[in-house]
């Protein structure tokens, strides 16, 4: 079975991923977002899970259990409410754990 791509988010920030056929999950309150994650991953559809960076801060303890897993990647992005860093600091610690140094920011 293919898997697909899921959006949640706030409906603004999210809104045209489904014009260009992902699934978006609408997050109404930022408290939600852990069981909305838990929803989203319950029947294994995903392979690619894109969460705004405001709700991807609020779900750590929920990501935690996708960490050592393919599948599904869950990866941040900014939403309309501007870009907070949690992808460049992701990104930046996934470098840093291949290469042994941080070698994008030098930080």
């Amino acid at each position: 079975m293919a898997k697909g791509i899921a959006v949640i988010g706030d409906g603004e920030s999210i809104k045209g991923f489904g014009a260009v056929g992902l699934e978006t999950f609408v997050c109404s309150t930022p408290e939600d977002a852990s069981q909305l994650l838990r929803t989203v991953t319950e029947n294994d559809s995903y392979a690619v899970i894109y969460m705004t960076e405001e709700l991807f801060g609020l779900t750590e303890k929920e990501r935690e259990r996708f960490a050592q897993r393919v599948y599904p990647a869950i990866i941040p992005l900014p939403g309309v409410r501007g870009n907070t860093g949690a992808g460049m600091k992701r990104l930046s610690g996934f470098v840093e754990k291949a290469v042994g140094s941080d070698i994008l920011f030098k930080n």
